[in-house]
């Protein structure tokens, strides 16, 4: 069934087409709120706020196959708002948020892509990991960061060989 299909029933008061919809996005919206959080706390507080935003303005949502990206502009806004309260979230303390057997290892590459990720600017680093850690299209970065595809597809290409300057620089 597809999200907008879920909506309709969502709307029609079908609970379990919501705790469906809710099942599908979580684990994603989770890690995407994870990305700018300085905690897991946080980041699962972001994403209960951001499924609650989406069901208060889903009378409002008129559908057309881009639920996706509206979902992703719900918690990007949400992220953004409160990125403005604390300082910014380094990834060196993802740690805390993944799960995994080698943490040290995962700590040290972290550290890693968090130093690559500095050198790039804040849109440039929200392209980046809308792409390929939340592996949106460009279509859909470009809606949650209110652009044309064609500008979310120059910052991720921008951001790439900026990353593969340093990284060479690196070596």
């Amino acid at each position: 069934m597809s999200d907008d299909e879920l909506i309709d029933r969502i709307k029609n008061g079908d609970e379990a087409a919501a705790e469906e919809l809710i099942d599908r996005y979580y684990a994603a919206i989770l890690r995407y709120c994870g990305w700018h959080c300085a905690n897991q706390e946080k980041a699962e507080d972001l994403t209960q706020e951001t499924f609650l935003k989406l069901f208060r303005s889903l009378p409002r949502y008129k559908g057309r196959n881009r639920f996706k990206s509206y979902l992703y502009t719900i918690a990007n806004r949400l992220c953004i708002d409160e990125s403005r309260k604390i300082p910014f979230y380094s990834l060196e303390d993802a740690a805390e948020i993944a799960d995994g057997k080698n943490e040290i290892a995962q700590a040290e590459h972290r550290e890693e892509i968090s130093r690559l990720l500095s050198v790039l600017s804040d849109v440039q680093r929200e392209a980046v990991i809308l792409r390929f850690g939340q592996e949106l299209g460009f279509a859909e970065i470009a809606e949650v960061m209110g652009g044309s595809r064609r500008t979310a597809q120059s910052r991720v290409r921008n951001a790439l060989q900026l990353l593969r300057r340093e990284f060479r620089d690196e070596r």
